[in-house]
């Protein structure tokens, strides 16, 4: 008899794949009420961590939330938390808002305003701030990450109520002593210090998202952006948690990029002819490796992150169907960018003899487990080739998504976010707010693929970060990482992007580069040629 260790490690992807099968079309009906929204970010996510796109980790509420909805092959982030986070929260590029780059600490002077700035500007307005005028209400939970100053926390830009993480990341067991000036947890307007043994981060971001929706007034639809910090660095989940999954990982990153691969070809989700790439040049095979035990405890703690959050996205669902809320509520689910390769051991942070995912340890799962939480792509956070921005995208919405279990090969940006809410809820997008003008939105709504419709796609996309640059144009995509050349890749044949064409086609490759350079100095880029 198999164990349910052997059980989760055998048969979660067919369990997913499973759920994803034998759906039909489902016509959607109207209630004559805008929908409830219910937007849930993960942070530093590859693109095949959960069950619906291929993991063996275990998500069964995500994967129901496939099952009866519908998942997108090709949605795309900014490539990093603040950058995504702004753009999703204002349907602007993230440069648009202020937020091009990494966010500045508290004790940090204020950086010059301008596109790098490091917090939400006053020319762009929130989801929050479009929806309120519409009739919504609108709660957060979780990390914030798009400005650390007490004038530009969540409150300030639209939402009735809060309670996160304003910083990047922390110790999911508390704020450690010697972080309390620069990381900062609040509940509204007030900063505060979780204490207690039982304090867990992701926890207590559902436990928040799970009472808005209890002391909601049906009255009003609401928005709920619910923002995990899970399964960022650092390492840290509970044990009932970690013993499902230790030991698993004993087979290796390299088998375990293949087994990835070979669900994620079955399920639909990449083409077949798109080979899996290569494993990433700067990690070692592991048959090589030495402390196997330790990289195996490690990759156990990361999907032991994962599958709490899932916990806590089940128990959201279950207060929606509680209170009669499910039929009429959109759910998008998706990851800030994909996994992150950094290593963080030797800070100071870290407590001699922790081991990961206890409290006191402070360490990630570094760049070869990244690299398969990213498969079949290649490349990172922070990186704008494929492994860098794309995102899993899950959208379940009974009343309102025509296809159930199928997949979507449409083009989506986080940008297009804010769009589907503004386009639900019949809100216009202001021209101007407080006084200012508004920058235009880049984002369109997704809704006409709700309806099983072919929406008209992106003239173009663009990305920039750290002077990671890309522009992808139908199903062309020119790329350059900040230290190489550009390279051109036809995606529909390649999205691995292993077949550089831009000395095949020259001029496709110039004309992007223009387009890309027009976008860029007309945004306040900054760029090396």
């Amino acid at each position: 008899m198999m164990t349910r260790r052997e059980f989760i490690g055998a048969g979660a992807g067919a369990i997913a794949m499973a759920a994803l099968r034998g759906r039909g079309h489902a016509a959607p009906h109207s209630t004559g009420k805008p929908p409830n929204i219910v937007v849930i970010l993960a942070d530093d996510m590859g693109f095949s961590d959960i069950g619906c796109y291929g993991a063996e980790i275990h998500t069964p509420h995500l994967d129901r939330l496939a099952g009866n909805g519908l998942r997108f092959t090709q949605a795309y982030s900014a490539a990093r938390c603040c950058p995504t986070r702004a753009a999703l929260l204002t349907g602007l590029n993230p440069h648009q808002t202020g937020v091009g780059g990494m966010v500045s600490r508290i004790q940090d002077p204020p950086p010059p305003e301008g596109p790098y700035q490091g917090y939400l500007n006053d020319r762009c307005v929130t989801i929050a701030e479009a929806l309120r005028p519409a009739g919504y209400s609108t709660y957060m939970s979780g990390k914030w990450h798009v400005g650390e100053r007490p004038q530009h926390w969540p409150r300030r830009r639209g939402f009735d109520r809060y309670y996160g993480l304003i910083s990047g990341a922390s110790s999911y067991f508390e704020i450690l002593p010697e972080e309390r000036e620069t990381r900062i947890m609040a509940r509204d307007d007030e900063r505060v210090f979780p204490e207690g043994d039982d304090f867990y981060m992701t926890d207590a971001f559902s436990d928040f998202a799970v009472q808005c929706i209890n002391e909601h007034s049906a009255e009003r639809p609401f928005f709920l952006y619910l923002a995990y910090t899970a399964p960022h660095w650092p390492l840290h989940a509970l044990p009932e948690d970690i013993a499902r999954y230790r030991g698993k990982y004993l087979i290796g990153w390299d088998r375990l990029r293949e087994e990835r691969y070979a669900r994620i070809v079955e399920m639909g989700i990449i083409d077949p002819q798109w080979k899996l790439a290569p494993r990433d040049p700067d990690c070692p095979p592991w048959d090589d490796y030495d402390d196997k035990d330790e990289m195996d405890l490690r990759m156990a703690v990361y999907a032991a992150m994962i599958d709490r959050m899932d916990q806590g996205i089940g128990r959201v669902m279950d207060a929606l169907r509680r209170r009669d809320m499910e039929e009429n509520t959109l759910v998008l689910f998706m990851s800030d960018n994909g996994g992150c390769h950094e290593k963080i051991d030797g800070r100071s942070l870290h407590r001699p003899g922790a081991r990961a995912g206890e409290r006191g340890s402070f360490v990630a799962y570094e760049r070869p487990w990244a690299n398969a939480s990213n498969t079949p792509f290649r490349l990172f956070k922070h990186w704008v080739h494929e492994g860098g921005i794309a995102s899993p995208l899950v959208a379940h919405w009974p009343a309102g998504i025509r296809q159930r279990g199928e997949l979507t090969h449409q083009v989506m940006h986080v940008t297009d976010i804010m769009a589907t809410c503004l386009d639900l809820a019949g809100a216009a997008y202001p021209q101007a707010f407080a006084g200012k003008p508004i920058t235009p939105m880049a984002g369109k709504s997704l809704v006409p693929i709700f309806r099983g419709e072919t929406r008209e796609p992106h003239e173009r996309l663009y990305w920039e970060h750290m002077n990671n640059k890309a522009v992808r144009e139908g199903n062309w995509k020119l790329v350059a990482s900040k230290t190489g050349d550009w390279e051109l890749y036809d995606l529909e044949a390649d999205r691995t992007e292993l077949r550089d064409l831009s000395e095949k086609e020259p001029a496709r490759a110039a004309a992007m580069l223009q387009a890309w350079k027009t976008w860029a100095d007309a945004t306040g880029v900054r760029y090396q040629s």
